[in-house]
Order: C-alpha cells, then sequence, then structure tokens
C-alpha cells in the first residue's frame, strides 16, 4: 500500500502549487508573521530565518518523506511570487483520509487564491490519489477560513469545544493564549460536484487543473 505521496507540483489558471525553495524563505518570515496568521495558527511568534529554513529544508519535505502528508508552497503563475501554503497532515493511509490547512498572505487576501489553491489540492487527491475524505478544523472565529471551507463544498459536521489555542493581542502589543472551538469540516469526492463550475461563474477564472 502506498504511503506517501508523489513530489508533484499542480496548476491552475493564476496558480502553481509546488514544494518549498530555499528562494521562498523571505516571503515565508513575512507571511508568518502577519497579525492573522500569529493569532489563528500555532506557528512560532515572532517567526525567525531559522524557523523559515527549518520550515523550507526540514519540517515541509519531511511531511511527505515520512508519510504524514504533504505541503505546497501556493505561487503565482505570472509572478511566481509567495501567495500561500497548502499543507495536508495527519494522514490515515488506510482510511485514505488526511486533514488540509492553509495560509494565505496578507497582500493576497481577497483574491480567491485560498480557495482555488484548496480546491486544487482536493481535485487531485480525489481523482489521482483516490482518497475518500479531507477534513478541515478551523477555529470558531476564523471566519475568513470558514468561507474557504463552505466555498469549496465542505461540510460541517459539529464543534470540538474548547480544543484549540489561539493567541489575541494584549494592549502593550504582546501576545496571550486564548482557548477557543474548533468547527469540523469534511469534504468528500461526490462534494465537489459542480464547484468548480460554480467558482468559475462567480469568479470569471476557469477552473483548469493540472499536475505532473
Amino acid at each position: 500500500m502506498t504511503t506517501t505521496f508523489p513530489d508533484v507540483s499542480i496548476s491552475t489558471e493564476r496558480l502553481v502549487l509546488r514544494p518549498f525553495e530555499p528562494a521562498d524563505i523571505p516571503a515565508h518570515i513575512e507571511m508568518m508573521n502577519d497579525e492573522l496568521v500569529t493569532a489563528w495558527t500555532s506557528v512560532p511568534h515572532p517567526y525567525t530565518r531559522r524557523d523559515a529554513e527549518e520550515w523550507t529544508g526540514g519540517i515541509a519535505p519531511a511531511e511527505r518523506l515520512e508519510g504524514r502528508g504533504i505541503a505546497f508552497a501556493v505561487t503565482e503563475f505570472l509572478t511566481q511570487r509567495l501567495v500561500g501554503v497548502v499543507r495536508l497532515r495527519n494522514t490515515n493511509w488506510h482510511a485514505l483520509a488526511t486533514e488540509a490547512a492553509y495560509v494565505t498572505a496578507p497582500w493576497a487576501r481577497g483574491e480567491g487564491y485560498a480557495t482555488e489553491s484548496v480546491l486544487a489540492v482536493a481535485q487531485w487527491l480525489f481523482r489521482d490519489q483516490k482518497f475518500e475524505r479531507i477534513e478541515v478544523r478551523t477555529p470558531a472565529g476564523n471566519t475568513a477560513s470558514q468561507q474557504v471551507a463552505q466555498k469549496i463544498g465542505c461540510i460541517s459536521e459539529g464543534v470540538l469545544r474548547n480544543a484549540w489555542i489561539a493567541r489575541t493581542q494584549t494592549e502593550d502589543g504582546g501576545w496571550t493564549d486564548i482557548r477557543t472551538d474548533l468547527i469540523v469540516w469534511s469534504l468528500l469526492p461526490e462534494d465537489l460536484e459542480g464547484v468548480a463550475e460554480q467558482m468559475a461563474d462567480a469568479t470569471g477564472y476557469a477552473s483548469f487543473t493540472d499536475w505532473n
């Protein structure tokens, strides 16, 4: 039984999802130090060059090589600028199920890039890798992440109460931990029917996806 994802790149009309490279480090540092990323994820803060080097050179490739999932650097097709990250983790190869997480750079928000990239990964995962389930967990207050899940066709399955440690900014500019709920979403192959076409109608961009 296959227990690792292939080393692939995925292309859409506007984006290329590929393995991380050393050249991504400056943009990755900037993205991970954004206030919303700090608030809703568990990345180190401040996010340093050493953190970025460990991610691009160690953690991200190990995710695939050790069978836990795969991490994609999401880049603009025309500019090659780093748009975000889509990561599959906690993969269960027997159940053909995995968990998706995603981050978008501040400058790229509002363009539909997160939805486009996560949908492309879902299409690849279901059609090429024959997976049966993707799970997404969003903090209760992270409405942007929840909107992405809804747009790609995810179904809300319930709430994990008090299950996540988020961060909130204090009056002195620092950060402190707060507990919050997690909303659990799932996506099955049949949930994707018609989603790409609806997105194309809404955004004006075709749903072309390719991988190699």
